[in-house]
């Protein structure tokens, strides 16, 4: 080998070393809630802002999920009392964290679907009509899946048939 050819192969080994670090630059890309806000309707949910839904939803399981560990660990702390009405107490918030760690579950899955349907390219369309929910919406509850008339109407129905 002369060391012309003995050198082309480091440089190739260099570049495929640079092109194999490269596929992160999307972050550096992340539109901002007012980039999304002032977007056209014609940009409705396309690659970047269904990256951005996706990072605000990473973000909020994040979130969960370090609630849900502090519950855990406030649930499994034992305190022995002695007097009633710091039982009582202690019993209250045992309740209510167990209240917050069934809500949180809830949450999370919906996190889980919503990542779901931004993977499947669903995601900002409403299940019901398949009209789009709407960034306002969707920047408020990222996990909405249907748009406002019929989460309206949904609510309005409830009311209707609730227990009074």
């Amino acid at each position: 080998m002369t060391p012309a050819s003995k050198e082309a192969p480091a440089a190739s080994s260099k570049s495929a070393s640079k092109t194999a670090k490269s596929p992160k630059p999307v972050i550096a890309s992340l539109l901002t809630e007012e980039q999304i806000r002032s977007a056209p309707n014609a940009d409705y949910m396309s690659d970047e802002q269904l990256v951005f839904f996706r990072e605000r939803l990473l973000q909020m399981r994040a979130e969960v999920l370090a609630r849900e560990l502090e519950v855990k660990e406030r649930l499994h702390q034992r305190e022995v009392f002695a007097d009633p009405a710091d039982r009582a107490s202690a019993e209250e918030e045992h309740w209510l964290d167990l209240r917050l760690r069934e809500r949180e579950s809830l949450l999370l899955r919906k996190i889980e679907d919503a990542l779901k349907r931004i993977r499947d390219k669903d995601y900002g369309y409403c299940e019901k009509t398949g009209e789009p929910i709407g960034i306002a919406r969707l920047l408020a509850r990222p996990t909405a899946t249907v748009c406002v008339d019929i989460k309206g109407q949904d609510e309005r129905a409830e009311s209707q048939y609730r227990d009074r």
